[in-house]
């Protein structure tokens, strides 16, 4: 029998969007998973970036971009995680070294010797990824610059390696120096971090803001590691971060990890709303299950890209980092207020009413309404989702495979036969793409793009659409046009952000 959600669960606004400063929140937090970093890394990188700030001297203006550069800093990590792993092999443990280096790799003032161009490229993805999200959520010019430019250097020698000196934001700076007090002093202790930072004054960042902070780095480090949480000050934020925005600017930056997953978490969640819709429940509570849906993936960041692309069955020790993904969504709860309870529906998109599901284990009244619902959504769009190792699974197998599963007592039937019955009303209706800007995108150019957005390669565009590799070359060169950008990644943020895909 369906069990509604406790009554003290309900008491959340009605509305669907989140504040801007929430948004920021969740996208450092898949950050900091992207990292293989603990998930208070951006949150204590903030406060380091505001403090050191604020200590040499710049305008609130200037401390308000550098916290907020800090928790968007790994915003376009999700965007570039198979070329990570092109480059190595492990994007998670991959970035993890990076940052633990004491010789950055992204990092070379003779530049006799050119960066590899994996470097580039990854470097490429991200910096155009972060610096439109930062537009996308309406930040600050000066926030939005620096992201774009995050890997740049004083001395000319960080990559792209296009700016440097004054030329490069001082957020960046900021950024960079208070990132590695916060690395290094972990992992090496405050006096080995200190003499670190001072080799890399005048090459990664600017003597003065070295000389500013190292009389005060012991100070500020005992604060940082005090129970009283210190970086909670960041979230007084101004009135430009505390308007609304829609949620699925997160659902999209989580689905950018895996290009097979395009569109994957707004799947989710549009069904899972019109499941409660179908079921009776209230508007309240269809909000939540749809934001639910929207973040249910926020854990998978933490997965590397090799373990997502494998073919079933997986290997046990596989298998145990994928049992994290619920757990990790449900840790989000604890950093991002706004989205508490829709963040713990969320970690129940694993979960399974026979006990069998993962990462709790719970069963039946246990489960929440809106986690069961999304569960069931979940299970559905990810049966009708082709993977790198096989095609999406038929309508009439899916619904096979679903019957199955309520039989065995693993959905409830009523959830099922709700959701079953949107799918096909679904199916019957199929909505043309929005028209978009003054600049329309032509039919064909849409097929490119869609192409594009799951990750096919030229070659394969072609061979679908039975046109010239030239042809999609020649689409792809005016769609770059048309959404203002310049990889494929960002074609595919933009053209989900709009509504295109």
């Amino acid at each position: 029998m369906l069990q509604p959600c406790r009554p003290d669960a309900i008491s959340m606004p009605n509305d669907i969007d989140i504040t801007v400063f929430d948004a920021i929140r969740a996208l450092a937090f898949i950050g900091d998973l992207s990292m293989g970093q603990p998930t208070d890394h951006s949150l204590r990188t903030a406060w380091l970036a505001g403090t050191i700030a604020a200590a040499a001297g710049c305008e609130m203006r200037q401390v308000e971009a550098a916290r907020h550069v800090a928790l968007l800093r790994w915003s376009g990590c999700t965007a570039n995680a198979q070329e990570f792993t092109d480059f190595l092999d492990d994007d998670i443990r991959g970035r993890q070294a990076l940052l633990a280096a004491r010789k950055s790799r992204m990092h070379q003032p003779n530049r006799s010797t050119p960066l590899p161009v994996g470097i580039l490229s990854i470097a490429k993805i991200h910096c155009e990824i972060a610096g439109d999200i930062a537009n996308l959520l309406g930040l600050s010019p000066d926030a939005e610059a620096a992201l774009r430019s995050v890997f740049e250097t004083y001395d000319g020698g960080g990559v792209p390696g296009v700016l440097q000196g004054k030329d490069v934001p001082l957020a960046t700076y900021v950024v960079a120096l208070a990132s590695d007090i916060e690395v290094f002093s972990r992992l090496y202790g405050l006096e080995d971090a200190l003499a670190l930072v001072r080799g890399r004054s005048n090459g990664l960042y600017p003597s003065f803001l070295v000389d500013a902070s190292l009389p005060l780095a012991s100070a500020w480090m005992t604060e940082l590691d005090s129970p009283a949480e210190p970086w909670a000050d960041v979230a007084e934020q101004p009135a430009s971060v505390q308007r609304r925005i829609g949620l699925e600017l997160v659902g999209d930056v989580i689905d950018l990890k895996l290009p097979w997953m395009t569109g994957y978490s707004r799947r989710v969640a549009k069904l899972a709303r019109d499941c409660c819709a179908r079921i009776g429940l209230d508007e309240p509570r269809r909000h939540r299950a749809y934001k639910a849906g929207l973040i249910h993936g926020i854990g998978r960041p933490a997965v590397p890209v090799a373990i997502w692309n494998a073919p079933e069955p997986l290997p046990a020790s596989s298998l145990e980092r994928l049992r994290l993904v619920p757990y990790w969504t449900s840790r989000a709860a604890r950093h991002i207020e706004g989205l508490a309870v829709e963040a713990e529906f969320a970690s129940f998109a694993f979960e399974r009413r026979d006990g069998s599901g993962y990462f709790r284990g719970r069963s039946g009244a246990e489960m929440p309404l809106e986690g069961q619902i999304v569960a069931a959504a979940e299970q559905w769009v990810s049966h009708r989702t082709r993977r790198p190792w096989r095609p999406e699974l038929t309508e009439v197998q899916a619904l096979d495979s679903m019957t199955k599963d309520v039989a065995a007592g693993r959905f409830d039937h009523a959830v099922v036969s709700a959701l079953l019955t949107c799918v096909l009303e679904r199916e019957t209706a199929r909505v043309a793409a929005p028209a978009h800007d003054d600049q329309p995108i032509s039919q064909r150019e849409l097929e490119v793009l869609r192409c594009i957005s799951l990750g096919d390669n030229t070659k394969q565009i072609a061979r679908a659409l039975h046109i010239s590799p030239r042809t999609v070359r020649t689409h792809v060169e005016r769609l770059f046009l048309k959404l203002n950008c310049s990889t494929r990644a960002a074609a595919t943020l933009k053209a989900s952000t709009r509504g295109l895909i």
